[in-house]
C-alpha cells in the first residue's frame, strides 16, 4: 500500500534522488519542503509533490512518480492532496511550469497561461528565474474554497 503523507526533514536525500531521476530541478527545494508530500511505499519514497506558497498564490512543483509506480493514479492523488494542502494554507490559485506534462495537467483542471501573467512573487522563485527553461509551459488552476477537506 502506498500512502501519501507530509514530507519529513529526513526525506530530503530521497526526494533529491527522485527529482534527479526524473530530470526535475532541485533549485529552490528548500522553499517547498514546508508544504511537500511524499508517496511512501514498502520500497521507500516513490512519489513527490510540493507547493511553494506566495500569499494567496502557490507554485505547484516537482510532481513526479517513480516509473515502476506510474499508471495507477498516484500522480493524480499527489496533485489532489497538494491542492488540498494549498487550500488549507490560504492559496486561491496554483500555477506550475512544465516541460513534459503540459498535456496531462489539463485533465486535472489546469489551463494554459502566459508565463508573464504569473503573479510577480512567483516570478522571483527559483523555478521562474532559471530552474525551468523559458520555454516551459505555464498552467494555472483556481482552487475551489468548497473543496477544502477537514
Amino acid at each position: 500500500m502506498i500512502e501519501i503523507e507530509r514530507a519529513r526533514p529526513t526525506d530530503r536525500m530521497a526526494i533529491e534522488g527522485l527529482l534527479a531521476a526524473n530530470g526535475l530541478p532541485e533549485a529552490g527545494l528548500e522553499f517547498a519542503l514546508g508544504a511537500a508530500l511524499v508517496a511512501r511505499g514498502d520500497a521507500g519514497i516513490v512519489g513527490f509533490a510540493a507547493v511553494e506558497i506566495y500569499g494567496s498564490d502557490g507554485l505547484l512543483r516537482s510532481v513526479c512518480v517513480e516509473p515502476d509506480h506510474r499508471g495507477i493514479g498516484l500522480g493524480r492523488r499527489l496533485v489532489e492532496q497538494a491542492e488540498a494542502l494549498a487550500r488549507q494554507s490560504g492559496v486561491d490559485e496554483l500555477f506550475l511550469l512544465t516541460e513534459t506534462a503540459a498535456e496531462w495537467f489539463p485533465r486535472l483542471g489546469y489551463r494554459p497561461g502566459r508565463r508573464e501573467s504569473a503573479p510577480a512573487p512567483l516570478q522571483t522563485s527559483p523555478e521562474f528565474t532559471g530552474a525551468c527553461p523559458i520555454g516551459a509551459a505555464l498552467l494555472r488552476k483556481r482552487l475551489s474554497r468548497s473543496a477544502i477537506v477537514a
